[in-house]
């Protein structure tokens, strides 16, 4: 499929969706959110897609903020739909995505950039990053996920201090934080995107998928975290995964997994 604001890019099992409005700092409108749904339900259905790295074009930024012009016209019900809406269509489906999504951040990530980094299960940076929600400047706060997936990363204390003064931070600051896994030079942020995504994908694809369900069921106030490892941990023992693992343990040798 065509996009007008993605570049879509397959290394192997990669698959990258890069965000190509360079010119814009690669702000997210209305048509790239819908733009990235589509692109990560075909990846999240493609046999031959083992994990997504997500990066931003250029080196200015990953992602610096939502397209502010849009919200001009909105009242309360357009605020409320818009923020459902992504929500739903993008920062919860990376979430809860059955793969491996990782947040390639380069220069910044502000605002709805942040937020979509927060929503990868991974991220790393490179040294030029600086990330930030600076929403309250605007009259407004994070509305995709920012209050809660900030709060989860770095505790509530720095949380709120990062939303009500809307300051950035830098790269190495966010990986004290625990906000990224890690901080490499620009050179090197793909290639240490690309490693770390190779190991995941070298392991039980059923059981990658399990645990980030697992995972994030502990994080949501409606969901027993440990029922849900309990059945997925059970579930994986259906799996002809868990038969090649336990074989190749046994002879000795590196597992070749199906995802079956």
């Amino acid at each position: 499929m065509s996009f007008q604001n993605l570049l879509i890019e397959n290394k192997g099992r990669i698959q990258y969706i890069i965000i190509n409005r360079e010119s814009k700092l690669n702000a997210l409108n209305k048509d790239t959110l819908a733009e990235l749904h589509t692109a990560l339900s075909d990846a999240f259905c493609n046999s031959a897609v083992g994990g997504i790295i997500i990066t931003g074009a250029g080196q200015k930024a990953f992602v610096a903020g939502a397209d502010i012009a849009e919200f001009a016209g909105l009242d309360v019900a357009g605020g409320h739909a818009l923020a459902r809406h992504g929500h739903h269509s993008v920062f919860d489906f990376i979430e809860n995505g059955n793969k491996p999504v990782v947040a390639a951040v380069n220069g910044f990530a502000l605002g709805g950039g942040l937020e979509l980094a927060m929503a990868c299960h991974i991220r790393i940076a490179s040294g030029n990053a600086k990330m930030g929600l600076p929403e309250v400047t605007l009259g407004l706060i994070p509305g995709y996920g920012g209050t809660q997936r900030l709060t989860q990363l770095v505790g509530k204390g720095k949380a709120l201090e990062m939303i009500m003064t809307a300051d950035m931070i830098t790269a190495e600051e966010a990986h004290r934080l625990g906000l990224v896994n890690a901080v490499v030079g620009q050179e090197e942020l793909l290639p240490k995107a690309e490693d770390l995504l190779n190991k995941i994908l070298s392991r039980a694809p059923l059981a990658v998928a399990a645990a980030i369900k697992a995972i994030n069921a502990g994080l949501h106030n409606d969901q027993d975290g440990y029922e849900i490892e309990i059945e997925e941990f059970g579930n994986c023992f259906g799996t002809e995964d868990f038969k090649e693992g336990v074989l190749a343990f046994l002879e000795k040798r590196k597992p070749a997994f199906k995802g079956i």
